[in-house]
Order: C-alpha cells, then sequence, then structure tokens
C-alpha cells in the first residue's frame, strides 16, 4: 500500500477572518490587529468576530460555539469532503479531531443559569461538553460511519489529530479522513492561564526581550486528508513525551528537539531541505528560551522561522492544525520561490537565546531541491508533535 498522504483541502476561520482567501494576505501583511481585548481594561483577544453557522437542528444536542465553528470551517472544504464520500463507502472515511475546550464556554452558560434559577439552560446538552462531541458531530454532519474520535493533548491536539489522520491512512483502515481541530474561547481557560501568570498584558511577542507571555485566540481548522500521490504532501510526522512538568517544558528542549528529528527521519531528509519552520512561538519566556535551543540543534542558526501566533492568538488545542494549515498555504502559494509569513514582535530579539533566522517582512525562500516546511507544536506535560508538509506537484 503507498505511503502517500495528501492534504487535498484546508477549511480555517480564526481572529483573521474565515478561509484562507481572507485569513492568507493578513498573514503575510503581518496584520496584527484581530487581536483585540474582548472587553474594557482586558488583555487582548484572538476571538474570531464574524458569524457562525447554526447547527442543524437535528443535531441540537451538539449545539455549541466550538461545534459551530468547526462547522464554519467544514463548510469552506464540503464539496471535496463530499467527494472523497461519493468515491468510497462511508465506513471507510474517518474523522479524527483535537481540542481542549470542546463546549466549557456553553457550559459556563448553563451553569450560571443553573445557580439563578437552579436548573440547566434548555439548550445545554452533556454532548456539547464532551471532548468525544466534536467528532461524533462533524461524523454526524458528513455521513460517515468509520472510526470517529477526538484527541485532546493539549497544545498538539491539532497536530497529533494530522498525524493520527495520516497513521489510519497508512494502515489501510480508511480511504479518507476528515482530521484537524477547533478550540473555542472561555472563562476556563482564560483564567487557568492567568493563574499561571502566562498571558501577556498586551499582544504576544514571541522570541522578543520584552516577552511577557502568550495571547489566547480561538478558531478551526480542517483537512481533508487522502492517500492521494501528488499535490501537497504530509511527508512526516515526529512525537515525543517528555513529562518534564505538568505546564512548563524542558528548558533544554530535549522532547521538542527529538521530535523535530523524528519528523526529519521519517520524511527522509535533511535539516538544510526545510525551507520554513512555524515556530509553536507562545511568546512566554519558558517556551521561547527552551524552542529556540532545540531549533538551533536540530536545523541551524539559518533555518527562515516565524511564529504566526502574534496574528492569530494561541489557539491551543487548534492551534497545531492551524499553523499546518498556514503552511500548507506556503506551499500552496509558492511556486519557483515561496511566499514567508512575517514573524510579528517588536524587534528587540532577547540576547540571552539562540539566535535564530526570524522572517522579515516580504522575505522568500527559494529551495534548490525538496519543497519542504516544517510546523511546531509542544502542549502541557511534554506533548510534542512536529509536522512535515511538502509540495510534490
Amino acid at each position: 500500500m503507498s505511503d502517500d498522504c495528501r492534504l487535498e483541502a484546508v477549511g480555517m476561520v480564526n481572529a483573521l477572518g474565515a478561509g484562507l482567501g481572507e485569513i492568507w494576505p493578513r498573514v503575510m501583511a503581518g496584520d496584527v490587529t484581530g487581536l483585540r481585548p474582548p472587553e474594557p481594561d482586558a488583555p487582548p483577544r484572538g476571538d474570531y468576530a464574524g458569524p457562525l453557522p447554526a447547527v442543524p437542528e437535528a443535531l441540537a444536542r451538539y449545539a455549541c460555539r466550538n461545534n459551530a465553528m468547526a462547522l464554519a470551517a467544514l463548510s469552506q472544504i464540503e464539496t471535496p469532503v463530499r467527494d472523497a464520500l461519493a468515491a468510497t463507502s462511508p465506513q471507510r472515511v474517518a474523522v479524527v479531531v483535537g481540542t481542549s475546550t470542546s463546549g466549557v464556554s456553553d457550559a459556563e452558560l448553563a451553569i450560571g443559569e443553573h445557580q439563578r434559577s437552579q436548573r440547566l439552560a434548555p439548550a445545554f446538552d452533556y454532548a456539547q461538553l464532551e471532548f468525544g462531541g466534536l467528532a461524533a458531530f462533524l461524523a454526524e454532519v458528513i455521513g460517515t460511519g468509520g472510526p470517529a474520535y477526538t484527541i485532546s493533548t493539549a497544545c498538539s491536539s491539532g497536530a497529533r489529530a494530522l498525524a493520527s489522520a495520516r497513521s489510519l491512512l497508512r494502515l489501510g483502515l480508511c480511504d479518507a479522513v476528515l482530521a484537524g481541530a477547533c478550540d473555542t474561547s472561555c472563562g476556563l481557560t482564560s483564567r487557568g492561564f492567568a493563574a499561571l501568570h502566562a498571558v501577556s498584558a498586551g499582544r504576544t511577542n514571541p522570541m522578543s526581550a520584552n516577552r511577557d507571555g502568550l495571547t489566547l485566540g480561538e478558531g478551526a481548522a480542517l483537512f481533508l486528508v487522502t492517500r492521494a500521490s501528488g499535490g501537497i504532501q504530509f511527508a512526516g510526522v515526529g512525537e515525543s513525551s517528555e513529562a518534564h512538568h505538568m505546564s512548563a517544558p524542558d528548558p533544554e528542549g530535549r522532547g521538542a528537539a527529538a521530535a523535530m528529528q523524528m519528523a526529519l527521519h521519517d520524511a527522509d531528509a535533511e535539516a538544510s531541505d526545510v525551507a520554513y519552520l512555524n515556530l509553536h512561538g507562545t511568546g512566554t519566556p519558558l517556551n521561547d528560551a527552551m524552542e529556540s535551543v532545540a531549533v538551533r540543534d536540530v536545523l541551524g542558526p539559518d533555518a527562515p522561522c516565524s511564529s504566526t501566533k502574534a496574528l492569530t492568538g494561541h489557539t491551543l488545542g487548534a492551534a497545531g492544525a492551524m499553523e499546518a494549515g498556514i503552511c500548507w498555504q506556503v506551499l500552496a502559494e509558492g511556486e519557483s520561490t515561496l511566499p514567508l509569513p512575517p514573524h510579528c514582535y517588536d524587534g528587540e530579539p532577547d540576547p540571552a537565546l539562540p539566535k535564530l533566522h526570524l522572517v522579515a517582512q516580504g522575505e522568500t525562500a527559494e529551495p534548490a531541491g525538496r519543497r519542504l516546511v516544517m510546523s511546531n507544536s509542544f502542549g502541557f506535560g511534554g506533548n510534542n508533535c512536529v509536522l512535515v508538509l511538502e509540495d510534490a506537484r
């Protein structure tokens, strides 16, 4: 059986808009205006400000913001997804998605109603809150009968969902997979990161000497993944679990570096083949310190890299899929040269960190051989996942 794994199409929603047609120009412009305070005197947040589709009445038990946002991403790739379903049996199509919040924001509203009236809000159903609810909802929407499950490994969830999709295809268990992730803003997450003193007072400032934390965001990114050849291929994946600390990474970046090295090995690639790296780049003191060490050790100081979290916010469980989607667009837009997303920060690199090649506005790459890009995702508990995409057109 072929090891080909094509990322056919991408649907995306985040603070920059809906669809890569809207999001991509703002990424390339370094437009940070999507990160704005949700209320006066609050730190900025990357919430999606546009309308969301209604969850079908027949699936009302799943009606929450998280599922509606996933539906918005799905609607952008519905035609290729339906075509994939028509080409095979529904039992041969899987759904694998990641989330870290599920419908927590709707549960918070329901609990508030309970405190006021001693009863839950009539529209609330536990299916909205279950981690597995996101996969079950999407499977019912598109009518699949294959494996359907949700992965929740904190900020690497979306990347691991894509890795799992690749495994299902390579094992011959299905012919196509709807894979990706969705996470929406909620009070539990906001207060949790605030308690860790991990939230920036302003917009996140990754790799800066003045960085003071992350900016939270929300969004969804869904891919149609098949065993077709050509196109943009999922060429490599590296996963590690360092278990250094519940919420702090190994300061030496050993788990991150191991995942990067495994991804290169899996793609049968050298460090010099990587034309661009999308950093995990949260803007927290600990993440940027360890990631810069890992990048230097694995790719060297000259590999072009940037963090797009200064544009979208940190979309947590959706971040790995979101940033893989941005890497997908880098390859889709490129011909002889690849357009590179700029690294947006205050321009004051931290002299205590290894020097990296942070992408400047308007910078491009000209791969001499293979056209490879890499995306880093590192989650709480040392859940690390690195993806390598390749333009095989």
